[in-house]
C-alpha cells in the first residue's frame, strides 16, 4: 500500500506570555490504509480521529510544544494508545500546558520514523521554540514544518523561548538544503515549496527583528 497524507484544520486558541489569540491549526496524518502517525494535536480529538479513521496510530509527533500544538495530545494518546513524542528541549514549554503529564518519548535530530511505507526524518530546527522539529519524507517529497517555516517566511519569534536569528539559521541550514520542489506543509495556513521560499533568505537575514 502506498503512503499518503491526510489533513484536518482545527480552531482554538494559542496562549503564551499572558496573551491569548484565536488560531487555526493544520493537523497532518501520514501513513497508509493500515497505520499512521499524527503530526500535532491542537484543539479537537474528534476532528483528528475523523481523519485517522480505523488506522492504527503509531505515534503522535509534536513539531513543538506551544499549547495550540499539544493541547489535546494526552487525550488523543488515551484514545489511540499511541505515544506522544517531543524533542526534550521543548519540555519547558510542554510543562506550561501539561505540568503533571510527561510525553512518552523523545524526538532527536536525524531520527527516522518509519510508518506506512514511508520514512519521516526528524530535523531539529530551533528558533520558534527551542525544541522545534520538522519532519521530512524524501519519498513523498514533503516536509512538515510546524511553525518554523510558513508560506512567506519564518515563524514568529517575538515571545518567550524564541529567537529570530536562530530560526533563520535553522531554515537556511536544514530546510533550504532540501530539494526546491519539496512541498512544505505548515502548522498554520497554506502550503508552499522550498523553492518558493528560498529566494527570500537574504531578506530574512537582513531583517531587523
Amino acid at each position: 500500500m502506498m503512503a499518503h497524507i491526510d489533513h484536518a484544520t482545527t480552531s482554538g486558541t494559542f496562549s503564551l506570555d499572558g496573551e491569548t489569540f484565536e488560531v487555526e491549526n493544520n493537523v497532518w496524518v501520514v501513513g497508509d490504509d493500515l497505520e499512521c502517525v499524527i503530526i500535532d494535536a491542537p484543539h479537537s480529538v474528534p476532528a483528528i480521529l475523523d481523519v485517522v479513521g480505523t488506522r492504527k496510530v503509531r505515534a503522535i509527533l509534536a513539531t513543538h510544544a506551544h499549547d495550540d500544538h499539544i493541547r489535546v495530545a494526552p487525550e488523543l494518546a488515551a484514545a489511540t494508545g499511541a505515544p506522544i513524542l517531543l524533542h526534550p528541549e521543548d519540555l519547558v514549554l510542554w510543562r506550561l500546558t501539561h505540568p503533571e503529564i510527561a510525553p512518552d518519548g523523545e524526538l532527536s535530530d536525524k531520527q527516522i520514523i518509519a510508518v506506512g511505507g514511508t520514512e519521516l526524518h526528524v530535523l531539529h530546527t530551533p528558533g520558534h521554540a527551542p525544541g522545534a522539529v520538522c519532519f521530512h519524507s524524501p519519498d513523498l517529497g514533503v516536509v512538515f514544518t510546524g511553525d518554523t517555516l510558513f508560506h512567506g517566511g519564518p515563524g514568529a519569534t517575538g515571545r518567550s523561548y524564541s529567537d529570530y536569528d536562530t530560526i533563520v539559521a535553522s531554515i537556511a541550514d536544514r530546510l533550504l538544503a532540501l530539494p526546491p520542489e519539496t512541498l512544505v506543509h505548515t502548522g498554520h495556513g497554506d502550503s508552499t515549496t522550498i523553492g518558493a521560499e528560498a529566494p527570500q533568505l537574504e531578506e530574512w537575514r537582513a531583517r531587523d527583528n
